[in-house]
């Protein structure tokens, strides 16, 4: 996998997550623990400070996915698939509006 389809995929499951977290379907428990990932990504705060080589960023490495995979399995599987679809069928429907228009097939 390439980075830019890393990056691109990336920016896709943070808007699916502002979709969960808005919607009002979904477990407060969820809620709070994506408040929770989000906070502790942007905090300047560690646990374990990043200079400490290799177990610096295993912290991050370790409760950021942690933390999203529990807030994922809490959501019921409707709501998830719901929100998912909509930002990916988004994306294939500007796709296959803007291609024509590109020139690209």
């Amino acid at each position: 996998m390439k980075l830019k389809e890393i990056v691109g995929n990336a920016k896709k499951y943070i808007k699916v997550c502002k979709l969960l977290y808005a919607d009002s379907r979904t477990p407060r428990i969820a809620k709070i623990l994506l408040w929770i990932a989000i906070v502790y990504a942007l905090s300047p705060i560690d646990l374990i400070p990043d200079f400490i080589p290799i177990i610096g960023y295993l912290d991050d490495i370790i409760i950021l996915p942690t933390l999203l995979y529990i807030a994922i399995r809490l959501i019921p599987k409707d709501v998830y698939t719901e929100n998912y679809n909509q930002v990916f069928m988004e994306l294939n429907e500007a796709q296959s509006v803007g291609a024509p228009l590109l020139g690209i097939s």
